[in-house]
């Protein structure tokens, strides 16, 4: 949704207007936490609205954009997100982990700073563990690496303690450790069996492979035309624009409009 900028163009904006007028409910969904998104939702006009919702950490939290309400929360027990911490430590690999207030980055570079600048807050951390959580709900974690390959790798060679989790890519450069069961695609049923609607009758639009489970959960998934070519052959459509050319409005005017 979000163009080069990490704006929400006009022509989406509009769009987006004009299927909430019809009743329709536009949802962000993330692997950010929904604090992140505040900006977002301020530019849709939806900020701190009652009956309209954001699905974020991957399908980790379903909130009511009215105070921030959780309706729905899974985080990763304490054990075992400081497992993952861990073993993340012995590659090489920028490490975030997230609670529902925080984001906190631990041995960052100037590419992942760059990257989260204006996407998120953070809180940089020397910890080698994350002992100094214990308590506190850790609700994922995810390791850095614009390497595809190396990222692949580490999944490959952490099969021995991810057999309770979830893993994902995403963005290009993060592999991406969310409690079992929990993805896009989950949450988005579950929001959609609050509001009563029918699955059928949902739309999801993504790019890249934490997108997947929600693209397939859909009735109608859809893949932005620079979708990953790993996922394209499951997308019901592909858009012809990408991301950054109004893809969400094609999708609103063509399905929705």
């Amino acid at each position: 949704m979000l163009n080069a900028d990490r704006k929400v163009s006009e022509g989406n904006r509009a769009a987006i207007a004009k299927a909430r007028e019809k009743g329709v409910k536009f949802v962000p969904a993330t692997g950010r936490g929904f604090k992140s998104v505040q900006g977002t939702l301020e530019e849709l006009g939806v900020l701190g609205a009652a009956g309209e919702y954001v699905i974020s950490f991957n399908g980790g939290a379903i909130t009511e954009n009215c105070g921030n309400r959780l309706l729905a929360y899974k985080g990763l027990p304490f054990a075992k997100a400081n497992e993952l911490f861990k073993r993340g430590m012995e590659y090489d690999v920028c490490l975030h982990a997230y609670t529902v207030d925080t984001v906190y980055v631990f041995r960052e570079n100037e590419s992942e700073l760059d990257y989260v600048n204006g996407r998120m807050e953070i809180t940089l951390s020397k910890e080698k563990t994350l002992d100094f959580l214990a308590g506190q709900e850790i609700v994922k974690v995810l390791f850095e690496n614009t390497d595809a390959e190396y990222l692949r790798r580490i999944e490959r060679e952490l099969k021995d303690i991810t057999a309770e989790v979830d893993v994902s890519f995403s963005s290009n450069r993060y592999i991406e450790f969310n409690q079992k069961g929990v993805t896009k695609g989950a949450g988005l049923l579950e929001l959609a069996a609050l509001l009563k609607v029918k699955p059928e009758e949902t739309i999801a639009i993504g790019d890249n492979f934490n997108d997947l489970p929600m693209i397939e959960a859909a009735g109608l998934g859809v893949g932005v035309r620079n979708v990953a070519e790993g996922m394209r052959h499951l997308c019901d459509v592909i858009t012809e624009a990408r991301y950054d050319e109004d893809a969400v409005a094609e999708v609103i005017d063509k399905y929705v409009l």
